[in-house]
């Protein structure tokens, strides 16, 4: 029981996107009314023993004045940004799926 650290991996990645992601939409001058993230971490086997193969990120954010494509070109540089994506850079792969929502 308890919590394992691939999902403490999973947590921080989530609340350090959401954080990137407030931070350039807040420069761009659009404060959101709501962002939530959430973070999948897939495993896999290699000859090293088990490894993160992919994690993806999913967020929706409620945000007045933009457009999907905008939305979506902020959204990517936040991961671009943010401090525990950069850290994964040894993960293969790292998704993300960017919607505006109306709150």
């Amino acid at each position: 029981p308890g919590t394992n650290p691939e999902e403490l991996i999973a947590a921080a990645h989530a609340g350090c996107f959401s954080m990137a992601l407030s931070a350039i939409l807040g420069r761009e001058g659009h404060i959101p009314k709501h962002i939530r993230t959430i973070a999948k971490v897939h495993l896999g086997a290699t000859t090293a023993g088990p490894t993160i193969t992919r994690i993806e990120l999913e967020t929706e954010a409620s945000v007045a004045g933009l457009t999907g494509e905008e939305f979506e070109r902020l959204a990517q540089a936040a991961k671009a940004t943010c401090l525990v994506s950069r850290a994964l850079t040894g993960v293969a792969t790292i998704t993300l799926k960017a919607s505006l929502i109306d709150h």
